[in-house]
């Protein structure tokens, strides 16, 4: 990566409103993308499968509030298009109905897409619209690989366009404030902070094995497989990689990109942290041994460096059981005190104090929330407002749980190569 699109943890904070918003100047072409306080943003969906159907819905909940115009539908599987189409419809809308994402990025009054595909496509599609002028949303993780959310984060600060990243977690204010905190000393300096991602699945039905997919059924006649896989490696219609492709490397990270990037995030946010220093993944196919080749259990556990007013040095664990769905506290813990995240906020307990006599209690103003997300992407194309998961978030959580899963697959630590900008095992 070059010198312009290297990312520092202070190039981040600019980009998310904790410093100052220099970086944030825009081009002739980004001025020429600008939406009044009341004019309307028109939208598109280029993918319409079941995330994307939590969007859809957010977004025609909002359509007046928000002043909101729905212009096409895209997606490969036109059966899953003509979906959305029909709900947009019987909203009052006109959408057009597409299976080529490039026929989405040459409507001329489109101001932006809500990418929800498969994480092997979030790059190509990003960095075309992006090229095309268009403002994206693009579902977590930002893309597949590392080099790949580089050069979308160079992309977008080269056309200034806004790429918010669907950590959705990130328009509670919970993490913002809790850096505050941990800024002003409250804790002390921080030296661990642990996270966890559980679920519990039957023995029958493993992760992401719902919906009884006979593995032998037959592509669908309105199905562009070939299209479908780009740009991963050719391989013979699957149903299962197709309904089922977060348990597959050539389209997923599986436990890591679909569920750790959630929580990973929120401790980035929190602490101020960039690119760590080295990581390792564990865990294994321990239980649901069905063809899949990303673990079914998962843990990870990284190493970041200092950062000043903060941290000597930490490290993070996160845990991802898929057979047991007890938790681990969400906390941050500090030579003076812990800091855990609640329902409906955070806490702090100092050293050797009682739990039940907190030193100091946050209450969220904020959720996880689809609806706030795009709110704040809409008043950053607006208003030029600071976005919530810009693209510098989406590298830094992507980054440790990309190397957590080459661990698993080496079997070795994997290191970060600051001068050269890349993953190398240890």
């Amino acid at each position: 990566m070059d010198q312009n699109s290297a990312v520092t943890r202070r190039s981040f904070l600019k980009a998310t409103g904790a410093a100052a918003a220099g970086m944030m100047a825009w081009t002739a072409r980004s001025r020429a993308q600008v939406a009044g306080a009341n004019s309307r943003l028109n939208v598109a969906f280029i993918g319409c499968g079941g995330m994307a159907g939590g969007h859809l819905g957010s977004l025609l909940g909002m359509r007046e509030q928000e002043n909101l115009g729905f212009l096409a539908v895209c997606d490969v599987y036109e059966t899953r298009a003509k979906g959305f189409h029909d709900k947009i419809k019987a909203a009052g809308g006109e959408p057009r109905l597409l299976r080529d994402y490039r026929e989405v990025l040459a409507i001329k009054d489109l101001d932006y897409v809500v990418i929800a595909t498969p994480e092997h496509s979030h790059a190509h599609i990003t960095l075309d619209a992006l090229d095309a002028g268009k403002h994206v949303y693009c579902e977590k993780p930002v893309t597949h690989t590392i080099p790949e959310a580089q050069a979308v984060l160079a992309k977008a600060r080269q056309t200034k366009l806004k790429v918010q990243v669907g950590v959705q977690g990130m328009s509670d204010d919970s993490y913002a404030a809790a850096y505050d905190a941990i800024r002003e000393g409250k804790i002390g300096p921080v030296i661990q902070a642990q996270i966890d991602y559980v679920r519990w699945h039957t023995l029958e039905e493993g992760p992401w094995r719902g919906g009884n997919i006979d593995p032998a059924m037959p592509k669908p006649a309105d199905l562009d497989w070939d299209t479908w896989l780009k740009p991963a490696p050719q391989h013979a219609w699957d149903a299962r990689r197709y309904f089922h492709w977060r348990n597959y490397r050539d389209y997923s990270g599986g436990i890591g990109t679909d569920l750790f990037v959630h929580r990973i995030t929120r401790l980035i946010r929190s602490l101020g942290l960039s690119m760590p220093s080295r990581v390792a993944g564990m865990g294994g196919i321990y239980l649901w041994p069905d063809g899949r080749d990303l673990p079914d259990n998962f843990e990870m556990l990284a190493e970041y460096p200092a950062v000043e007013g903060v941290t000597p040095g930490l490290t993070v664990h996160v845990l991802g059981t898929m057979a047991n769905d007890r938790h681990n506290d969400h906390c941050i813990r500090g030579q003076k005190g812990t800091l855990t995240f609640t329902g409906d906020g955070w806490r702090i307990v100092e050293q050797g104090k009682p739990e039940d006599q907190p030193a100091h209690v946050f209450k969220r103003t904020g959720a996880e929330d689809i609806g706030l997300h795009h709110k704040n992407h809409h008043e950053a194309i607006r208003h030029n407002k600071p976005l919530n998961c810009p693209p510098e978030l989406g590298l830094f959580g992507l980054a440790p749980v990309v190397m957590a899963n080459e661990s698993w697959f080496t079997r070795k630590m994997i290191l970060w190569d600051e001068r050269n900008q890349k993953m190398t095992p240890a």
